[in-house]
C-alpha cells in the first residue's frame, strides 16, 4: 500500500484529471498534446506536493494554463525557425527546390516523427544512439523510425505533386 502522500495524490489525480484534460484539450490542437500537458500538470503537482503548495482545482487549472502558454510559445518559436530555414533555402536554391519539398513534408509530420528522422538522417546516428536519445530499446527505435518513414512517404506524393504542378512538369 502507498504512503499517505501517495494515496492523497492519487485521490486528487483521480478526481481532477478528467477536468484538467478537458480544460487543456479545448485549448490545444491535438489530443496527444493535451494528454502530455495534462500529465505535466500532475507532474508539477506531485513535485509541489507537501511543499505547502495549493493543489485544488483552481491551482491545477492555473498550472495547466501556464503550461499551455509555454507550449504555444515553444510552437511559435519552432514555426518561426522552420520559416527562417525555408526562406534561407529559397534564397539558396530558388523557389522550386526538392529541398523545399522535403522541408514542407517534414513540417507536416508530427514532432516525434520529425525528430527521429532528423536523428537518423541529419545527425547520422546509429540505431543504438537513437535509442539512447529517445530512452527506448533499439527495437522500439526501429519501429518508430519505420513509422516515421511511412508517414514521410505518405506526405511526400502530395508535396511532390504540388511542386510538379508549379513547375509545369
Amino acid at each position: 500500500m502507498g504512503s499517505e502522500r501517495e494515496l492523497a495524490f492519487i485521490a486528487v489525480h483521480k478526481e481532477s484529471y478528467p477536468r484538467v484534460y478537458r480544460f487543456v484539450r479545448r485549448r490545444v490542437e491535438s489530443a496527444e498534446v493535451a494528454e502530455e500537458l495534462a500529465a505535466d500538470v500532475f507532474r508539477v503537482a506531485w513535485q509541489k506536493w507537501g511543499d505547502g503548495a495549493r493543489t485544488d482545482t483552481a491551482w491545477l487549472f492555473t498550472v495547466a494554463r501556464n503550461l499551455i502558454g509555454n507550449a504555444y510559445r515553444s510552437r511559435d518559436r519552432q514555426l518561426a525557425l522552420q520559416e527562417k530555414l525555408r526562406s534561407a533555402s529559397e534564397l539558396r536554391t530558388g523557389g522550386e527546390s526538392a529541398d523545399l519539398v522535403v522541408h514542407d513534408v517534414m513540417a507536416a509530420l508530427r514532432e516525434n516523427e520529425r525528430d527521429i528522422l532528423q536523428l537518423a538522417y541529419w545527425d547520422e546516428m546509429s540505431m543504438a544512439e537513437i535509442a539512447g536519445v529517445l530512452g527506448c530499446s533499439e527495437s522500439a527505435a526501429r519501429v518508430r523510425l519505420h513509422r516515421a518513414r511511412a508517414a514521410f512517404r505518405k506526405q511526400m506524393p502530395a508535396a511532390a505533386g504540388s511542386i510538379t504542378q508549379k513547375t509545369g512538369a
